[in-house]
Order: structure tokens, then C-alpha cells, then sequence
């Protein structure tokens, strides 16, 4: 059983997060206590919370659960789900902070909507808009529940189960660090976000979160039981920097390991990369028990997830993405696949990781190009379905080019937790998912038309972005300022806004090649309005005059 705070377990969040539901669970296989304050008020007073409500009003509650948090939690061998008002009283966070391992379960207000229609039982939500109230309470509670959390679970639509191994997953992590590294007085240096892309039966966990990698046993305890063979694929660029750090604990626990480092960029995404994977696969004997490991960025981590789709017909594997891009966008989803000589990402396979492991210090690493390629894809989750987080992205754009660590975790959590949910929705890109291409068709097509590795992706789609925004300007989607908006936020964040001159004919030949498309015609993602995306084809002339507006002959 892993060790927590005082021997106790607090869980926190909204009401409707599944607290109750998780609490119990978590109970049982740790074999601890449960108890749930709300509960615990009902049966000392006979009364139910409603009618406490009602009769005593809010305050006297408050009080009542204030009381109840400070007689509960100072015992031991507790887990605890809490009230989702219980924070608002700063003793009660000073009490659960000090005396219990308190975790966040974090929901989405659609999610909460849907668990909690048909409870009579919520008297905050007996109003005549129920969502209003919800994301008012949200902005209220969310920055009391992070500043106790030790913590973050993002609940999503979970399987219960799956939840429940993922806390314990995650608590024996942050025991292993403790045990460690016993020096740290501030544990929120190893705090760590979990975000479950709920897929049913190939569910999987995404951990995010600074020096995840010193826990030597955290991608282990995601391979699986036995001693199945592992095999980490990485680059020149990344093995220097990470191989041994991620190698040595899996060989210390008696796995046999076997390493394959190629070489690194965009131009190597192909089939004489893969074969050499294979080739190492089998000579060194790998079978179906083998667990393949994608320790790098974007390319490494779409050809070994190929390799993993196709090896013995499907063996096991685990993202390490080591890049902004890749821990944003590009490791989340089971998107898999190679580069062909007549179109980028053209052969490859949807094939889900068994985890995704996100450690944020090797962004410390980064070069400043890579960096702000990865932002293009940040930039890209709040234009197509996000306004808000893309006015979060403009105001501290700086920050983020800057490299704070707080501002960085905000846009790789915003930007993993929107993914998912468009995965969870739409795995195999039958309508909705296809939006996360936003600028992507220009992108491609620069990509292709120079020369893979001659502009980073993130490049490639950042200016693809500007474009798209001019286009869906002149089809009357969007506003000037919208376009003008997204043309502002890709060049402070490093990204070119200007195309290179491929020559028109080369444009519509290479944005012809891609997998949007039906029946010969192009399609694009655009944006109606800014936060929305509509996908439609666009008049020849509409897109010539795009084209012609973008394309610079001072580059290419």
C-alpha cells in the first residue's frame, strides 16, 4: 500500500466528480476506511442536506461541515470524500493540506450535467440553469482545489475500475519519490496530472508532470506484469540526453532491454527507418510479449507506434514524448504512421500506447525552434475548439516562449484534455476528430514541397494556421480581427507567417494528396468563428487569392 499523508486519503472536487463512487473503491483495495462528510452530517442529525439547506440555510451548513472535516480527518487510515463546497473554509484546506494525501478529482461541467439531471439531492443545482451555476462554482472552487492538491485526476467519463488503478498508480509514484528523495520539503515539485483518455477497453492514462522520468519504476509499473523483452526506440538527438535514465531501472528490474537509436528528423520518417526497427526486433528475438518504447518526439513517436501496430500483427507500447509538440498533440490519440514520398503521414494505422508519460523538464532541453513548433499545436486546440484558452495563450504568450514552468503545464494539460475528449469522441477521424487538422492541409504541403526537415512541422502548421484564417475570411466564416488575431499569436510565438513560393500548380497538386479529401476535392478546416471549426471545400478563386496573399518568394 503506498504511503500517504498521516495514513489518509482525501478526495476533493465538484459535486457530481464521482468522489463517493471512487472513494469506496479506493477503500477496498486499500483496505482503509471510508467515509463520506456529507453522509456523515445526514446521520448525525437526521437530517438530509437539502433540508439543511433549506430550513438552516447555507452558512449553518457550512459550519456543520467545517466541524465534521476537523473530526474526520484527524484520525488515520482514512479516505475521505469531501463535500464539494468543504474548501471554501480556509481551516478546512489547512486541515485536509496537513493531515491527508489529498487528491483532485477533476470534471468537466458537461460531465457533472450528465451525472447529476435526475439528482434531487443537489440543492445548489435546484436552479432554473443549472450549467450557469456549475461553471460559476467551477471559477470559484478550481483554485482552492489545485492550491491543496497533491494530486490531479481528470475524471472525464472514467472507467471506474480503470480510475481507481490509476490514483494508485500515481500515489505509489509519489511514494516512490518520497522514499527518494526525503530532502524535498515541497512535494508540489513531483505533483503529478493524470488524464484518462476513455477509449473502453483500450483506455490509457496520460501522466504529466516535472521529472517524471527520476521515477525509475513509474514506466515500468505501465509495461505490464512479466518479463517480457523491452524495446526503447529514440534518435541521435534524444539518447544522449535521456536512454540511460529511462534503460538502467528497467534493466535493474530484470527486464532485457534492447535499444535502437535513429537518426533524427523529419526526413527519417519513412520506411528505411521502420525496417530497421524491425530488423532489431528480430534479431533480437522479440515476441508478442515485447513492449515497445517511444522515447523522443513527434516522429519517433508516430513510426514506433507503426511499428508497434505492426509487429507480430500488435504488440504493446508507451509514449515518452521529450518535445512540446509531441506531448500536446502528436502522442495523444494512437495516430501512427510514416511519411511517403507523395504525402506526409500517408501510410500508418490507428493504434492506441498503453500510456503516455509527459515529463516537462526535458522541455529544459528543447532548442528554442523546437519549442515554439510545439506551441503551434497549443495555438492550434484553442482556435478550432477553445476560445477562452486561446485568449489564455495570447496573454501569456510570453511566458510561454519564455519557458515558465506554470504557464507550460497549463498549455500542455488544456491542450492533452482537449485532444482526448475530441479521441474519446471520434477515434478513427470519421468527422469530428478530422478538425484537429486545422492547418494542416497548407502545412503538409509546405512540408512536402520543400523537402521533409526543411521547415519543422510545428513550423509548417503555424504558418498553414495564417493561411487557413485568411481563407476562412474570404468565405465569409470569419472576421478580420479573428484572422488578424491568429496571423499575431503564430509570429510572437516564432512560427513564420509567410509561405514559401512553391509555384501555384505544385500548391494544388501536393494539398490534392491528403486524406481529408473526397472525390477529388480539397478540403480544409476553417475556422466560423474564432473557437469553432467548419469543415468545407473553397472556391479556386477564394483559395488562389489565399495563395497569392501568403506566398512570399523570399523564402522557399
Amino acid at each position: 500500500m503506498p504511503h500517504c499523508k498521516n495514513n489518509n486519503i482525501f478526495l476533493v472536487g465538484l459535486m457530481g466528480a464521482g468522489k463517493t463512487t471512487i472513494g469506496r473503491m479506493l477503500a477496498r483495495r486499500l483496505g482503509m476506511h471510508f467515509a463520506d462528510s456529507d453522509h456523515e452530517i445526514e446521520a448525525r442529525t437526521g437530517a438530509s442536506v437539502p433540508w439543511i439547506f433549506e430550513i438552516e440555510g447555507e452558512p449553518s451548513f457550512r459550519r456543520r461541515e467545517a466541524d465534521m472535516i476537523r473530526e474526520l480527518t484527524a484520525g488515520s487510515g482514512l479516505v475521505l470524500a469531501t463535500g464539494g463546497g468543504a474548501v471554501l473554509n480556509p481551516d478546512s484546506r489547512r486541515l485536509l493540506a496537513e493531515r491527508g494525501t489529498v487528491i483532485y478529482l477533476r470534471a468537466s461541467v458537461n460531465s457533472i450535467l450528465a451525472r447529476t439531471s435526475h439528482d434531487k439531492n443537489r440543492p445548489l443545482l435546484q436552479t432554473a440553469d443549472p450549467r450557469k451555476k456549475l461553471e460559476d462554482l467551477t471559477a470559484q472552487r478550481e483554485p482552492l482545489y489545485r492550491e491543496i492538491a497533491d494530486l490531479v485526476i481528470d475524471t472525464g467519463r472514467p472507467n471506474v475500475q480503470s480510475m481507481v488503478q490509476t490514483i494508485l498508480d500515481q500515489l505509489a509514484a509519489m511514494d516512490a519519490g518520497r522514499q527518494r528523495s526525503k530532502a524535498r520539503a515541497n512535494m508540489n515539485e513531483q505533483a503529478c496530472i493524470s488524464l484518462n483518455v476513455d477509449l473502453g477497453e483500450r483506455s490509457y492514462p496520460i501522466l504529466i508532470g516535472r521529472g517524471l522520468l527520476d521515477d525509475g519504476a513509474l514506466l515500468n509499473r505501465h509495461i505490464g506484469g512479466g518479463s517480457g523483452k523491452v524495446a526503447v526506440v529514440t534518435n541521435t538527438t534524444v539518447a544522449p540526453l535521456y536512454l540511460e535514465k529511462v534503460t538502467a531501472p528497467l534493466r535493474a528490474a530484470g527486464r532485457e532491454v534492447v535499444t535502437i537509436v535513429l537518426q533524427d528528423g523529419e526526413e527519417h520518417k519513412n520506411w528505411q527507418s521502420l525496417n530497421l526497427v524491425f530488423d532489431a526486433l528480430l534479431a533480437n528475438k522479440c515476441d508478442r510479449k515485447t513492449t515497445l518504447v517511444a522515447l523522443g518526439g513527434g516522429v519517433i513517436g508516430d513510426l514506433t507506434g507503426f511499428a508497434a501496430a505492426s509487429y507480430m500483427r500488435g504488440v504493446p507500447f508507451v509514449q515518452i514524448p521529450t518535445t512540446l509538440l509531441s506531448q500536446v498533440d502528436s502522442s495523444v490519440g494512437g495516430k501512427t504512421g510514416i511519411n511517403h514520398p507523395l504525402g506526409k503521414n500517408m501510410i500508418g494505422a490507428f493504434y492506441q500506447p498503453r500510456a503516455v508519460i509527459a515529463d516537462t523538464a526535458t522541455l529544459d532541453t528543447l532548442p528554442d525552434r523546437e519549442l515554439s513548433a510545439g506551441l503551434a499545436e497549443v495555438i492550434k486546440h484553442g482556435a478550432i475548439l477553445d476560445l477562452s484558452f486561446f485568449d489564455w495563450i495570447e496573454a501569456n504568450i510570453g511566458k510561454l516562449v519564455a519557458r515558465d514552468h506554470a504557464a507550460l503545464a497549463h498549455a500542455i494539460l488544456r491542450s492533452c484534455e482537449i485532444k482526448a475528449d475530441v479521441v474519446r469522441r471520434d477515434e478513427r477521424e470519421g468527422g469530428l476528430r478530422a478538425v484537429l487538422n486545422f492547418g494542416h492541409t497548407f502545412g503538409h504541403a509546405i512540408e512536402n514541397g520543400l523537402g521533409y526537415g526543411e521547415w519543422l512541422h510545428g513550423e509548417a502548421v503555424g504558418c498553414g494556421m495564417v493561411m487557413a484564417a485568411d481563407l476562412s475570411h474570404r468565405l465569409g466564416l470569419l472576421d478580420a480581427d479573428g484572422a488578424l488575431r491568429v496571423r499575431r499569436l503564430v509570429k510572437a510565438a516564432g512560427l513564420p507567417v509567410e509561405a514559401p513560393d512553391l509555384g501555384v500548380e505544385r500548391w494544388i497538386e501536393l494539398m490534392e494528396v491528403d486524406k481529408k479529401n473526397e472525390g477529388g476535392a480539397i478540403k480544409f478546416i476553417l475556422l466560423k468563428p474564432l473557437g469553432s471549426p467548419s469543415i468545407t471545400g473553397a472556391p479556386q478563386d477564394q483559395l488562389l487569392a489565399t495563395l497569392e496573399a501568403n506566398v512570399t518568394r523570399s523564402r522557399g
